[in-house]
Formats: C-alpha cells, structure tokens, sequence
C-alpha cells in the first residue's frame, strides 16, 4: 500500500504525522452532545460494549436489569456516536446505525451540519488504541474502574477529519478486509470449538469406558453412571480422597514481594480450557506463615466450587502450593489411585452430573460436605496409569493444535488492529 505524498506533525501525541491536507479539530467543532429524549420508550433499544460497539439489546444475550419503562431514554439516530460514559476507557463506544434509543447514562454526539463526516470513519478512528488512551487521559476518576468521560472533557480531544471522500474510502476499505480478517477468526474458532469438544469426548468415554472397547460391561445401578467395565468399581469420594478448601487472603499486598514461599492460587489462575495453573501468579506465602493456610500437595487436583467458574475450572498441581477457599483441593489417600486418571475423571459427565446436580445458592456453589458424597469410579491402579498414558498423549496433541490456532487468532486479531490504526490516521493511503 501506498503512503501519502507529504504529511505534517502537529505535536499531537496519539496521531503521529497526518497527511498534510487533513484537518485537525476538537471534537467540540464537529460533533455535539444531543439530549432528546424518548415520550414513549417504544424505540429500539440500543446498546454499547467494547467489543460488539453499538447494537440492538434484542440481538444480545444480556441477563441485566431492564428498566420498568424506557421513557426518558436518550433517541439516537443513524451516524450519532454513543458512548458508554462509565466504560468510554475500555473502549465502550461506536456509530449508530440504527434509529432508536439508549440509557440515560450514555452520552450521544450528533454530528454538527455542514461538517465532513461520515460516521463509520470515526466509528474506526475512535476506536483505535491511541484515541482509547487520549479518552481515558480525559476522563475523570481516580481508579480505572470508575474513571467517566463527560462531554466537557470529550470536546476537548482533538481528532484528524480527512477530506469526506476519503473518510468515505477509507471506511469501505476498512469493511471489506476487516469482513474477511473476522471470517478468518470465526473459522478458526469453529476448530477450536471442534476441538475442544474432541477432546471433552475422547477424555468422557476413555475415563468411564477404558481402552478396551470389547470389555464386558455391568450395570452400575446408578442411571447417570450407566454400565462399566465389569472389573471396575466405584466408591465414595470420601472413602479415597481427602477434600478441603483453601483459604482466603484479605490483603494481597502483604504477600506480592516475598521471595522465598509456596504460590497462592486463586482461580482465575486457572486456565478453563487446558487446566493449566499459574504458578507465577507474583503471590507467594512465606514459609514462616504456612501454618496459618492450608497447602494443596502435588498430584493434587484443584476444582472451583464457588462462582461462575464452579465446576468449570479444574487443574492438576505438579507443585505444593496455597489456594483460595473458593478451590478445593482433593488428593487420594491410598496408593491404589493414580491421582492424575481422577483428575480426567473430574472433567467427564459421570462428575460433571454430580457437581451441577446441587450446585445452589445466590453466587452458585457446591459444599464440601456434598462432594465427599459423590461418586468415582476406579478401574485398577495399572489400567489407570495405562489410561493416562493414553490421554496425556491424546490430550497434548488437541491441546498444541488448539493453541497453535489461538497463536493465529492473535495474529489476525493484531493484524486487524494495526491496520485500522493505519489507515484511519493516514499511515497507509487507499485512495487514488
């Protein structure tokens, strides 16, 4: 692609130089704050997200409050700019395609007539990581999570307008590659649903089945466990396993610079997906304090039984570590378990119909005392080393393909960002 004959430096830190016919305004000379608001509340109801910018509320699956009546909702029209005024820092804001109305906490910028402006432009140019910067060096707040863009503040950032042909060309340029770079992302993300679901399967039969699919089988007697090799058996987890749950922290700054000490995992070091645990998380305990927290040993498995990750997140200890109380930590008390097959086992149905069975209360969550009552089912200790020889390899090999995906994701994702920034600030021309 080609760049532009001359460009100028205007000292503006988040542009760089611009070409040197575009004009540079605060955004108060071409854009101002609109108050109408809804008599009726009937409109379409519109909202704003960092990542889907603004949409129609009925085209997204949101759990939130909804209002008893939307009268006195703000009216947007097509090309207005919505910004999440609470969210403005994150990247909450877009053009509006849609004729229709959003919350009063949102603020909607029209465009001042006879200026050139096309909105999908700014829709791109607003959104770009360096504008992001520039609204949150405006906004007003002290910490990140309650920093708030008003329109005084907004009006004074100062933003590049090309010539309307070129603001018209560079938007259609920017749909069509973005519509392709995003086709490419959605396809990758159909294989890494595939695979995921491959590897779910594969560890579901191979952990209540076995290796052997030509083994004679039995009746459990249990209907959600089915049949099972004949020569296994199933027991309480309470008669193989010791559970606890870990401990709380109420200051984390006491323990972020110690140096000699055992992690503290909490859960969101755990990964989802893979299970994989952060070790090097910046917490560790001092060996001087261990006696005040519980440790989960290696070969541990770690399981969330509390929030929206309850049952979710699991992952495998290779190192002793400190955990949370919303982890509980099970290991096996006898050699006759191999702790890593229980660990697979925990990501099967036969555990998954246990735990959501009486996962309860407001923040959803499973006692201690209700797992020490589930079942697990044990073949003998040489079929479950055998069995996690198997899935280790299998596991690895969906887990490096989905991971290689996920690097290319990224890529595409970066690729996407440096483009827009580029071409919407005039680093690239795309007009003859």
């Amino acid at each position: 692609m080609k760049k532009y004959d001359k460009y100028k430096d205007l000292g503006i830190k988040w542009l760089g130089a611009v070409p040197e016919h575009w004009q540079i305004k605060r955004i108060k000379n071409f854009l101002i704050d609109t108050n109408k608001v809804s008599v009726t509340g009937t409109e379409d109801l519109l909202t704003v997200s960092h990542i889907t910018g603004v949409t129609l509320r009925s085209e997204k699956n949101v759990n939130m409050f909804l209002a008893e009546t939307n009268v006195g909702y703000k009216k947007c029209c097509p090309g207005d700019i919505i910004i999440n005024t609470m969210w403005a820092w994150m990247g909450a804001l877009g053009a509006c395609k849609n004729a229709g109305i959003c919350s009063p906490a949102y603020n909607v910028y029209h465009p001042i007539p006879r200026i050139e402006y096309h909105a999908q432009y700014f829709n791109y140019l607003f959104k770009t990581p360096n504008f992001i910067i520039e609204m949150t060096r405006y906004s007003k707040g002290i910490v990140s999570s309650r920093l708030r863009l008003y329109p005084r503040e907004f009006y004074q950032i100062q933003s590049i307008i090309p010539p309307l042909n070129e603001q018209i060309a560079i938007a259609n340029y920017l749909d069509s590659k973005t519509q392709l770079i995003d086709r490419k992302i959605e396809l990758l993300n159909n294989k890494i649903s595939y695979y995921k679901e491959l590897r779910r399967s594969l560890i579901n039969k191979i952990v209540c089945r076995g290796l052997d699919d030509s083994i004679k089988l039995k009746d459990s007697g249990i209907d959600w466990i089915g049949k099972i090799p004949e020569h296994w058996n199933f027991y309480r987890l309470k008669d193989k396993f010791d559970i606890y749950t870990g401990n709380s922290i109420s200051d984390k700054t006491l323990y972020e610079n110690t140096i000699n000490g055992l992690p503290y995992i909490a859960t969101k070091d755990i990964d989802i997906d893979q299970g994989n645990i952060d070790y090097d998380n910046g917490l560790l305990i001092p060996y001087r304090m261990l006696n005040n927290f519980k440790i989960s040993h290696e070969k541990s498995s770690l399981i969330c039984i509390e929030g929206a990750s309850a049952g979710k997140k699991m992952g495998f200890n290779t190192l002793k570590s400190c955990f949370v109380n919303k982890l509980c930590s099970i290991k096996s008390k006898r050699d006759s378990i191999d702790d890593k097959y229980f660990y697979y086992q925990l990501q099967s149905d036969i555990w998954a119909t246990q735990f959501f069975a009486v996962l309860n209360g407001m923040i959803g969550g499973v006692s201690v005392n209700s797992l020490k009552s589930f079942h697990v089912i044990l073949p003998p200790k040489e079929e479950q080393i055998k069995i996690v020889k198997y899935l280790d390899k299998q596991t690895n090999n969906i887990d490096c393909i989905t991971n290689n995906l996920c690097l290319q994701i990224a890529k595409l994702q970066e690729l996407r960002k440096t483009l827009i920034n580029d071409v919407v600030t005039g680093k690239l021309k795309v007009i003859e």
